[in-house]
């Protein structure tokens, strides 16, 4: 990836000010919650998405939890059923990630989806969190802010050992409370399910709910795709038969094409990337897979993409998209 020159800003005004524009602007901002630093981009972009994946180095495209500065800007974004407003209500701010049904119109991309229609919310307990979220004006896509496989990053100095150079800006609020990841917990059809426990206890969740949630083992059954971070990862399947490395377009096939040359086809194509921009064609994936899908096609043909940088978690989406089902 291209290096770029990484600032150190001060949690003030004007700091916050930089770091809005930043985001709004389509950059990678670092920024503190209550448990972690989290690198944050605009989770509306799907260019902006791709560029945390490319940063991190993530290994695949699984969905990404959008923060938000309030209980109503949630409610905006997805679908609250009454289990899932009294969660809101009892936890917000706090360590709680909430998995919803997607809200009609919502901007939330679906890179940070992973192409699912379900969103993962969380309104975090930072002050300098909460004044970023205003600043931006927008939801906030924020994995943890490290390379992919290292020590999750507690101060500045952390986020900058591994992402100097590779991000924008990291917002400089000192030391977090060093702590457990957030619960997650899904709210969809057949009531409410913890997919990962964290900073709110199961019995506090019951507490609320009148009875303890469902389990994850369940939810892994029922689902067939993941639906939070620290999932185990599957496929998004497309009706049509997926052919991957394809050189020729069969009769009956969709192209999903990369790069300006094209093999002769008579039927619907898009192009991931005509520029071969892998951070272009990572923001396209679900979508183009979506709506080639749509066209009625038997089968999709997926011109070579590169294995390197963006290519290998594409690639791996693709792969799963193409993987014999049952």
């Amino acid at each position: 990836m291209t290096s770029r020159q990484t600032l150190r800003l001060a949690p003030d005004a004007a700091g916050l000010a930089e770091a809005g524009r930043l985001l709004r602007a389509g950059g990678l901002v670092a920024f503190p919650t209550e448990t972690v630093y989290g690198l944050g981009a605009d989770a509306t972009d799907g260019r902006a998405v791709a560029g945390i994946y490319e940063a991190k180095g993530r290994p695949s495209f699984n969905p990404l939890i959008a923060h938000v500065a309030t209980r109503e800007a949630a409610l905006a974004l997805g679908r609250f059923d009454a289990a899932a407003e009294a969660l809101a209500e009892a936890f917000w701010p706090g360590p709680l990630t909430l998995v919803v049904p997607l809200a009609a119109g919502s901007p939330i991309s679906e890179l940070a989806r992973a192409g699912l229609d379900t969103v993962g919310l969380r309104v975090p307990d930072h002050p300098v969190a909460h004044a970023l979220l205003e600043a931006a004006g927008r939801p906030i896509a924020g994995p943890s802010a490290n390379r992919s496989g290292h020590v999750s990053p507690t101060d500045a100095d952390h986020v900058l050992a591994d992402l100097d150079g590779r991000i924008d800006a990291v917002l400089d609020a000192g030391p977090t409370l060093v702590g457990v990841e957030s619960t997650i917990v899904a709210c969809l059809d057949g009531g409410p399910v913890l997919l990962r426990p964290g900073g709110v206890s199961r019995a506090a969740l019951a507490k609320v709910l009148g009875r303890p949630p469902g389990t994850a083992a369940k939810a892994a059954r029922a689902e067939a795709a993941p639906l939070a971070p620290g999932m185990l990862a599957s496929h998004y399947a497309p009706r049509a038969h997926v052919r991957l490395d394809a050189v020729s377009v069969a009769p009956g096939e969709a192209l999903l094409a990369f790069g300006a040359a094209m093999p002769p086809h008579d039927g619907p194509v898009l192009n991931l990337s005509a520029a071969g921009d892998l951070a272009e064609a990572a923001a396209n994936l679900f979508g183009h897979l979506r709506a080639l899908d749509a066209a009625g096609a038997t089968g999709i043909a997926v011109m070579p993409v590169p294995h390197d940088g963006l290519g290998e978690a594409i690639r791996d989406r693709l792969a799963r998209a193409a993987a014999p089902r049952d």
